[in-house]
């Protein structure tokens, strides 16, 4: 089932199917692969001390050379994070537009293997085959430059893979959709249309781009003091509304955060920002009065590390102040609204006045709500819908949705299914390994491998180390005992002699197996503490012959 067969095409998701990031899409034809992006997604505290979380590709890294190669819808960090830890290993090109291969060529050299991976650039409307698989970029709209979906074509059938998109009149960067190119791509006929279903749930148009502009022009003139706005880093059209509104109000642009500059960098090199003005440094910036300044700053999600964490918590240079104004032009992502209320704390405490989507026109999404969509089932006409990108609900929403508006079929899958998609009625034919895998500093490790497990019961119960010197298996000295994150603080010292005390007793008559002494011993201070706290610590018992 996992080799495809010369009359077939397959599909399988390895992320981003049941879940919202960390997108990679394999089709299969003719014995060969072809993987659609390579993302990543963000931690959760489920996972103590991960920042990213990478797709398991063990399923085509086993088959390697029956992968052609990959192609990028789009330079997002769901869709490209995960090449520079993941691409070298797989040994394939890399096809992209000229934007996203600027942004994939900046991470494989921070990561210093840019040599080593071949890098293809293709450009917006570019045919170009991948082994068995003629695949088209057919540029649309979303909040990145040079987003693109795939029409991917081999000779069991025609799939239309939008990846992230909206439908925007005037993109401020970039063209709008073309209602011809759509629908002549529709006159031909397309098997299947693999659809981005994020805003499923939206009854609306998301909006376009340009009518972002008024409303941060009216908040920003509104405003007494310096103005911070937070937006993704990557939607570089809001970057330059930002220098046109900063020009409109009257003020001077600074750009703060890596990844802003790594944005207006690529953006240059691909033809944009040709009339961006250059930005202040933070120190230049302060110098001015505070109705004269606007910044732009990372961080909108809550990010610790990021220029608006550092701002709230004074640690940046760029200070605010009570009356100065921070405007949040991003949408809070799932999952993240717990970090961005901590620094919107910080910053109300500071009498900082905040303003969100809720309460002015200062964003709009990059993903098709329910008259796009719509639109798009009319223009592309598919003889099947397969909804990705989304939770379970967005999936099954899009299918019920698909099915209203005239599609004749739909099939919802998760990741790891694996479906036929020609010859015949699209089906689920088996399952194939999927699973996550996490960035620790330098290493890759399994999600849910050993590491992992110890540091969530580390975090969860704390820790406790038990030394014990003993000569002839007697005890020598008193046990030592260290505690880590064991709820003791109130009476520390009487808990730690009562461990001890656990830990002599086991020693006074001890087992001559050493494994098994060792285990007595983890297991008389583990019940103390637990008796103290009711929680079970990790024990570490070390033996220590004198």
């Amino acid at each position: 089932m996992t080799t495809p067969k010369n009359d077939e095409l397959l599909f399988c998701a390895l992320g981003g199917s049941g879940e919202i990031g960390m997108n990679v899409n394999l089709y299969g034809h003719a014995g060969r692969w072809l993987m659609v992006d390579c993302g990543i997604t963000f931690a959760d505290p489920a996972y103590p001390g991960i920042d990213v979380i990478l797709p398991d590709l063990a399923f085509i890294e086993d088959r390697r050379d029956a992968l052609a190669g990959i192609v990028i819808t789009h330079g997002h960090e769901d869709h490209i994070g995960a090449l520079p830890y993941l691409a070298e290993d797989l040994g394939v090109p890399i096809y992209a537009s000229p934007f996203a291969a600027g942004l994939i060529r900046g991470k494989l050299e921070e990561e210093g293997n840019a040599s080593r991976v071949t890098l293809r650039v293709v450009q917006p409307g570019e045919r170009f085959e991948v082994g068995p698989f003629a695949v088209t970029m057919v540029e649309l709209a979303h909040s990145i430059p040079q987003p693109n979906a795939l029409l991917v074509e081999t000779k069991s059938g025609r799939v239309f893979h939008t990846g992230d998109w909206k439908l925007d009149p005037d993109p401020v960067i970039g063209k709008p959709s073309s209602a011809e190119a759509l629908t002549a791509i529709g006159d031909k006929g397309v098997d299947v249309l693999v659809c981005d279903s994020t805003n499923v749930f939206n009854l609306e148009a998301s909006g376009s781009e340009s009518s972002v502009r008024r409303g941060l022009a009216e908040t920003i003139a509104k405003a007494r003091g310096r103005v911070v706005v937070t937006t993704f880093a990557s939607n570089a059209a809001r970057l330059q509304t930002l220098a046109d509104v900063a020009a409109e109000t009257g003020r001077k642009l600074c750009v703060t955060g890596r990844s802003l500059d790594r944005i207006i960098r690529v953006a240059k090199a691909c033809g944009y920002f040709k009339n961006f003005p250059e930005p202040l440094d933070p120190e230049a910036a302060m110098r001015l009065p505070r109705n004269k300044l606007l910044v732009v700053a990372t961080g909108g999600q809550g990010e610790p590390r990021a220029a608006l964490a550092r701002i709230a918590e004074g640690t940046h240079p760029i200070a605010l102040e009570s009356g100065d104004t921070v405007i949040f032009s991003s949408k809070q992502i799932p999952g993240n609204e717990v970090a961005i209320g901590r620094i919107q704390n910080i910053l109300a405490s500071r009498g900082v006045e905040m303003v969100t989507e809720r309460q002015a026109h200062v964003h709009v999404s990059g993903h098709p709500g329910r008259p796009e969509l719509a639109q798009m089932y009319k223009w592309i006409r598919p003889t099947t819908l397969l909804p990705v990108h989304g939770e379970m609900r967005h999936l099954m929403e899009q299918a019920r949705f698909s099915l209203a508006e005239g599609i004749e079929r739909t099939l919802v899958q998760t990741d790891g299914t694996l479906v036929r998609l020609a010859p015949g009625p699209a089906e689920k034919i088996g399952h194939v390994e999927v699973g996550r895998l996490v960035l620790d500093g330098d290493v890759i490790l399994p999600a849910d491998g050993t590491t992992i497990n110890e540091r969530r019961k580390l975090a969860l119960n704390g820790q406790i180390s038990v030394a014990i010197a003993r000569r002839g298996g007697k005890l020598v000295g008193s046990p030592q005992v260290r505690v880590n994150g064991v709820p003791v603080e109130e009476d520390r010292a009487t808990f730690i002699e009562e461990a001890a005390e656990a830990a002599a007793e086991v020693m006074r008559q001890p087992p001559r197996d050493t494994d098994k002494l060792r285990e007595a011993l983890r297991l008389a201070v583990r019940r103390t503490a637990t008796r103290w706290t009711g929680k079970k610590p990790v024990v570490d018992v070390l033996l220590i012959d004198a």
